[in-house]
């Protein structure tokens, strides 16, 4: 019994001509044009290789906003503090729909802005006895007395002060805490902090999660980020050197930011994720869809594409 021959599955015995195809002479031409269109919209539309953003740099072009930004990891008003999955439980997350996926996600990369940001780092520093003798105060206190502690300084942050490179702060009945977010501040300006951050879950480690966490609660990423116009109402886009491949390939999903719900949406992240995961399936079924798949087929796309090989035919 013969098969029937399915068109869209199976591919029919060529029984035409044949025509000779230089491989290495067309990849060289391929090399070349996309070299010489590489250099020149490199020059045309190349982007500054500025340094990376750190936290010393922060407290140092921007103390303020660093040290504001510390007092609100402090007292649990900061956006990491409040985001929800999968840093903490403070908030239900983003949910697509009535799924609430964040949720189910659950507290996969634990972050207590209170330890993580101020206490561990304060610990890593060594020969401190006034700093030990604080830290001490502080893990020995109770609950409610950190908490005092904690709404004595944020009131008296109001008033906060650099003077001569120091983080003043006038707060009463706030125990530890002045002294102690004040060597914080210049733990910061020293680069001790960027390190300090980075290494808390082992010596050897590339786990950015926390600086960028903090960095994103200020405002001077974000300023940075206006001014290079790469914010999402922008459509910028920045490759950082050494960074292959870079964010060039994100650029179908900052695509999604732009548009209604997603440019306003709480759970923008969750819906053009799942937007996208809808268009990669589709991507990889491409074959399997019927109608999708005969696309080609019926367009007759692939004669244009061997427009030289038809014209030779009669």
């Amino acid at each position: 019994m013969t098969k029937a021959f399915r068109p869209d599955v199976d591919a029919p015995e060529w029984k035409g001509g044949y025509s000779p195809y230089d491989i290495v002479k067309e990849g060289i031409i391929a090399v070349v044009i996309v070299s010489i269109l590489t250099v020149l919209l490199s020059v045309a539309f190349g982007s500054p290789d500025d340094p990376s953003i750190t936290i010393k740099a922060w407290s140092t072009n921007a103390p303020m906003d660093f040290a504001t930004t510390a007092l609100s990891e402090l007292n649990g008003t900061s956006g990491s503090a409040g985001y929800g999955a999968p840093y903490n439980n403070a908030s239900t997350g983003q949910q697509l729909g009535p799924l609430r996926l964040a949720k189910w996600v659950g507290d996969r990369i634990p972050v207590n802005t209170v330890n993580d940001f101020i206490i561990d780092p304060l610990k890593s520093l060594p020969k401190q006895p006034a700093l030990t003798a604080d830290l001490s105060q502080w893990s020995s206190a109770s609950v409610s007395a950190r908490a005092g502690w904690v709404k004595n300084y944020s009131q008296a942050a109001n008033k906060m002060q650099i003077v001569s490179g120091q983080l003043v702060v006038n707060a009463t009945n706030a125990g530890p805490l002045p002294v102690m977010m004040a060597d914080l501040f210049q733990m910061a300006r020293t680069g001790a902090l960027d390190q300090a951050l980075v290494t808390q879950n082992g010596f050897y480690t590339s786990d950015y999660t926390l600086p960028l966490l903090f960095l994103a609660d200020g405002t001077y990423l974000s300023n940075i980020a206006q001014k290079q116009h790469l914010t999402g109402d922008q459509w910028g886009m920045m490759n950082e050197t050494g960074n292959y491949p870079g964010q060039a390939w994100l650029w179908l999903y900052t695509f999604w930011y732009q548009v209604t719900p997603m440019n306003s949406s709480g759970n923008g992240d969750i819906l053009v994720w799942g937007i996208m995961m809808v268009l990669s399936a589709g991507l990889l079924l491409t074959p399997f869809i019927p109608g999708l798949r005969s696309i080609p087929r019926k367009t007759r796309v692939y004669r244009l594409i061997w427009r030289e090989h038809y014209r030779s035919l009669p």
